[in-house]
């Protein structure tokens, strides 16, 4: 037990949390959460609000005392880890990495003290990236997880042992569900309502979603996430044929040009670009092609099915079913969501226009 938890006048106590500041952390996500979790003496009373606060949250550290975060903010560290002898959930918010990565080994106590409190029963939660440290514990070692899709593969080559799914929003695992990994930046809603949820009970966690208009993100990530393609693979004769394509993925018949660009037979091209890239020709143009899609999606008022020409396709139906199929959504709900609002484009017309009066 933490030493400043403990029975007050016999009755239950809030569950210790501990929300763990370091250098590199996120001051959105760490703030966010701290809020969020410490809100239930503002949230309106009603229906499946518990009477006494389901959370205590603390912001720890190496050090009690002010901390300066990765964007330069400073963040006042409550307690040292070295006074928390156990808590009940631990959470290591997302952190900003370098264009280096995730230099390993620079908190040892940090890892240790993850690791100790795994070990005393403590539930172990990153948001985003957060898992970078928590991986270091090697309590993550073949269990699945989720990272910022940004960052899943440098995270694969930091630590393969850990099977990471950057798609799915939030991932539970462990022999008692007590390794909790959330996705990409703002899942952070997620693990906090999942939380809120696990230990308040679901109209809590509903109740709690209204308040502060959090979202849960039931479609997964795959709308979020932007194809690029693999291009380290260091074949240049398949590099020649992926630059070719970037311009030219709506042609009609793609691989006969690709495998002639590429100067290989199409039984070689075909066995070298899925080597080179881990996916089949048809596969990354189909890729390439979605991602198109989604883009004049966003930013134009074309019909659906004359987008699906632009791309590539001369059947609608097929179109959609596949865009379906890669993000998750059906071009129109796509849209819906990430289109810019009216209100928003009519709100930059009119700054364009007041400028243009100005000028």
């Amino acid at each position: 037990m933490d030493k400043s938890v403990g029975e007050k006048n016999g009755g239950p106590q809030p569950l210790h949390v501990s929300l763990l500041a370091l250098p590199e952390a996120a001051v959105s996500t760490l703030s966010g959460i701290f809020d969020v979790m410490n809100a239930f003496s503002i949230v309106p009373a009603g229906v499946g609000i518990p009477k006494t606060p389901p959370f205590h949250v603390e912001i720890v550290g190496e050090r009690a005392g002010p901390l300066t975060l990765a964007s330069h903010v400073p963040m006042m560290v409550q307690r040292p880890i070295s006074d928390i002898e156990r808590t009940d959930i631990l959470i290591v918010p997302s952190v900003v990495l370098s264009a280096d990565g995730w230099a390993k080994g620079r908190y040892p106590e940090l890892v240790d003290w993850c690791r100790r409190m795994h070990a005393k029963g403590a539930l172990i939660c990153s948001a985003c990236s957060g898992i970078f440290l928590l991986a270091e514990t090697g309590i993550f070692h073949g269990a699945d997880a989720t990272v910022h899709f940004g960052y899943a593969d440098t995270f694969r080559r930091a630590y393969p042992q850990v099977p990471i799914h950057p798609e799915q929003v939030l991932v539970v695992a462990g022999q008692r569900d007590e390794l909790i990994t959330s996705g990409a930046s703002m899942t952070w809603h997620d693990l906090v309502l999942y939380l809120i949820a696990r230990h308040a009970g679901a109209t809590a966690a509903q109740t709690v979603a209204r308040y502060f208009a959090l979202q849960w993100h039931q479609d997964g990530l795959s709308p979020y996430m932007v194809f690029e393609g693999r291009r380290d693979h260091g074949d240049q004769a398949i590099q020649t044929a992926q630059d070719w394509l970037a311009g030219h993925f709506s042609v009609a018949n793609p691989l006969e040009e690709m495998a002639r660009k590429a100067g290989l037979t199409e039984r070689t091209f075909k066995r070298r670009f899925t080597q080179a890239t881990g996916m089949s020709p048809i596969a990354y143009v189909q890729r390439l092609r979605i991602e198109e899609a989604k883009r004049r999606l966003e930013r134009t008022e074309a019909p659906v099915d004359e987008i699906s020409w632009q791309v590539g396709y001369e059947e609608p139906a097929f179109f959609r079913r596949l865009f379906k199929r890669v993000t998750g959504l059906s071009p129109g709900v796509y849209r819906r969501r990430f289109q810019v609002p009216g209100f928003a484009r009519q709100g930059a017309r009119r700054t364009q226009t007041v400028a243009i009066e100005d000028g």
